[in-house]
C-alpha cells in the first residue's frame, strides 16, 4: 500500500476566503430567503425543511440496475436501509456502506439516495444506505449502534441482501462521516465477518470536546451555522468526551486506510484537517482532499452548485484507487495465511 497522499491546494490564512461563483449564488440565494433557520424549528419540520432543500438543489438519482428496500434487525428492533447497484447482480466482492448526515437529527435514505447511486455507478459497487434512528426521539448511542449493528449484517452476507460480501468500505458525510470512523473502530476492535478496508468520511465531525478555528470562520453565513450545531449537539445528547462520540479522541492505531475530503468553507473543515493528520501520526494511509471554496454540504447540492460534482468525482476517484489497492492487499494476505 502506498504512503500517506496529501493532495489539497494550500490555503492559506486570508480574512476573505475564496468563494466560487456558484457557491456564493447559493449562499446569497439562501441568507436572503425569509423564514426561520432550522436551529429555530423543531426536529420534524426541520426534517422537513431539508428534505425540500434536497429536492431542489440535489441531482436526479438518474438509472441504476437496482434499488431494493431492506430491514435489518438492530438493537431496537428494525433499521431500515436501501440498496443501491448500478449491477442487477455480481460476483463475491467488496460492499460500501453508508451513513447519511444531517446532525444526527435530519435526513434520511432519500435525502442521500442521489449521492449513493453516484458512489454505485461510479465505484461499481453495492452501496447499502442505513436509516439510523435520529435524535433527539433516539438520543446517543442509538445513532452508532443502528450503523454498527446494520453494517455487521451487511458483513455477514445475509440473502436478503442478494451479495456476497467479501469487504467493507465505510463512508458518510457530516455526522455519517462521524459513524463511519466510529464503526471503523469498532469493527477494528471487534472484527465483523469480514473487515472494513477503507474508510471515506465526507467532511467528518469527529471532536465535540472542543471548538476549532473554522466554527467561528465560518459560523455564520455558509450554510452551516455554529447555532444549528449546537442545536444538533443538544439534541443528539452524547457523551462528547466517548470515542463513540469524539472519534478523535480514540486510538487510531490499526484502522484501515482512509479517504477524507473537507470543504474549505466549512465550520467543521477543522475537524475533518485533524481526524486525517492524526491518521498520519500513527501511520494510517491516508488520501487528503479539500473542495476549496466550497461550503458543508456539497454532496447533496449538487444542482445548486454545479461545481461540487468535479469535488465528489475528485472524492470518487481517489476512493475507487483506495479500494482496488486495499482489495488486492486483503487478498494477498489471505493467501499467504
Amino acid at each position: 500500500m502506498t504512503d500517506t497522499l496529501i493532495d489539497s491546494p494550500t490555503v492559506a490564512a486570508n480574512p476573505t476566503p475564496f468563494v466560487r461563483a456558484d457557491v456564493r449564488g447559493f449562499l446569497d440565494y439562501l441568507n436572503a430567503a425569509p423564514g426561520p433557520k432550522t436551529h429555530e424549528l423543531d426536529a420534524p419540520t426541520a426534517r422537513q425543511m431539508f428534505t425540500m432543500m434536497g429536492s431542489v438543489a440535489e441531482l436526479p438519482i438518474g438509472e441504476l440496475a437496482t434499488i431494493v428496500d431492506l430491514s435489518i434487525p438492530g438493537p431496537a428492533g428494525g433499521i431500515p436501509a436501501r440498496l443501491f447497484d448500478v449491477a442487477a447482480s455480481r460476483e463475491p466482492g467488496p460492499a460500501l456502506v453508508f451513513y447519511h448526515g444531517g446532525g444526527f437529527v435530519i435526513g434520511d435514505i432519500d435525502t442521500h439516495a442521489s449521492i449513493c447511486a453516484e458512489m454505485s455507478r461510479v465505484l461499481n459497487l453495492p452501496v447499502v444506505s442505513v436509516d439510523y434512528r435520529l435524535a433527539p426521539e433516539h438520543a446517543w448511542p442509538a445513532a452508532p449502534d443502528d450503523c454498527e449493528a446494520a453494517t455487521r449484517w451487511v458483513a455477514s452476507s445475509p440473502g436478503e441482501l442478494g451479495r456476497v460480501v467479501t469487504s467493507l468500505i465505510v463512508s458518510g458525510d457530516s455526522a455519517g462521516g462521524n459513524l463511519a470512523i466510529v464503526v471503523a473502530l469498532a469493527l477494528r476492535d471487534d472484527p465483523a465477518a469480514v473487515p472494513v478496508i477503507v474508510q471515506a468520511p465526507i467532511y467528518p465531525a469527529v471532536d465535540m470536546t472542543r471548538e476549532f478555528p473554522s466554527s467561528t470562520a465560518f459560523g455564520e453565513g455558509y450554510l452551516l451555522t455554529r447555532d444549528t450545531l449546537k442545536w444538533f449537539a443538544d439534541a443528539y445528547a452524547a457523551d462528547i468526551n466517548h470515542a463513540r462520540t469524539s472519534p478523535l479522541q480514540a486510538d487510531l492505531h490499526g484502522l484501515p486506510p482512509a479517504v477524507v475530503i473537507t470543504a474549505s468553507l466549512d465550520p467543521i473543515r477543522d475537524q475533518g484537517r485533524a481526524y486525517a493528520a492524526a491518521l498520519i501520526e500513527v501511520g494510517v494511509p491516508v488520501v487528503f482532499r479539500e473542495a476549496v471554496g466550497n461550503i458543508h454540504g456539497f454532496v447533496t447540492i449538487r444542482q445548486a452548485i454545479p461545481s461540487s460534482q468535479g469535488d465528489v468525482a475528485a472524492y470518487l476517484a481517489a476512493l475507487k484507487t483506495m479500494i482496488v489497492e486495499a482489495e488486492a492487499h486483503r487478498v494477498m494476505a489471505q493467501a499467504a495465511g
